[in-house]
Formats: structure tokens, C-alpha cells, sequence
């Protein structure tokens, strides 16, 4: 539920006082959160795909096969983890920060890819149809 003209300036209001209080504080407040979280373990997602692709050359120079598919494996996970990172990171940037930011922007809610084929679908019937 989204927060009421009246209830946004109020948020604005603690959060300048707060700022004037405490700057430190404010600001190690500022950087906690999913989206520090989120970037974090993207770049460690990074890194172990960057260790996956060593151990898959060094599995291919030194012609053990078992080295490369683990290798390959760490790959594929760190890249699991990287795109799903990157989806959480997109929803984290979205939202109203804690500090800061200003308001939250409000538009339509997502629809389901199949929810916009039916609808297309009734659309093009019904202009068929007439």
C-alpha cells in the first residue's frame, strides 16, 4: 500500500532530521539493504565464474577431463546465481529507497506474457468478428 501525500513529506522530514543528527549514521544506513546484499553476491557470482572458466582450461591443458566438467559446472551456477542477482538487483533498484530517493514511482502491475498473447488474441478475434 502506497504511502499517502502527508505520510511521504513526514518520511522526508525524519529522514532530513536524521541526516542533520547523525550524518554517519544515516549513511551506514544508507548502504545496507537487498541491494548491497544483491551486488555482493553478484560479484562473487562473477568471480566463481571466472575461477569456472580456469578450471575448465586448466582441465583441457593438463587433459583431465573430470577438471573441466567441474569446472564447467561452477560456470553454470555462478551464472545462474549472476542472472538471478541481476533480476533481484533490477526489483531492489525499483523500490523507494530507506534513505533518500524520493517516492516510490507508481505504475500499472506487470502482466504475464500469456496474459498479453490472450489478450492480443481476443483483440484480433473481435476485430475479426466486427
Amino acid at each position: 500500500m502506497p504511502l499517502s501525500e502527508h505520510e511521504q513529506r513526514m518520511l522526508e522530514q525524519m529522514e532530513r532530521a536524521l541526516y542533520a543528527e547523525d550524518p554517519k549514521f544515516a549513511t551506514a544506513l544508507e548502504g545496507s539493504g537487498l541491494r548491497t546484499y544483491t551486488r555482493r553476491r553478484v560479484y562473487q557470482a562473477i568471480a566463481g565464474f571466472l575461477v569456472g572458466i580456469a578450471l575448465l582450461m586448466a582441465g583441457m591443458v593438463a587433459q583431465w577431463i573430470w577438471i573441466s566438467v567441474v569446472g564447467f559446472l561452477v560456470m553454470l551456477g555462478c551464472a545462474v546465481l549472476v542472472v538471478t542477482g541481476w533480476r533481484k538487483g533490477g526489483a531492489a533498484r525499483g523500490a523507494a529507497s530507506p534513505l533518500g530517493g524520493g517516492p516510490r514511482r507508481q505504475g500499472r502491475p506487470r502482466r504475464s506474457m500469456m496474459d498479453r498473447i490472450e489478450q492480443r488474441w481476443q483483440r484480433r478475434r473481435d476485430e475479426q468478428g466486427h
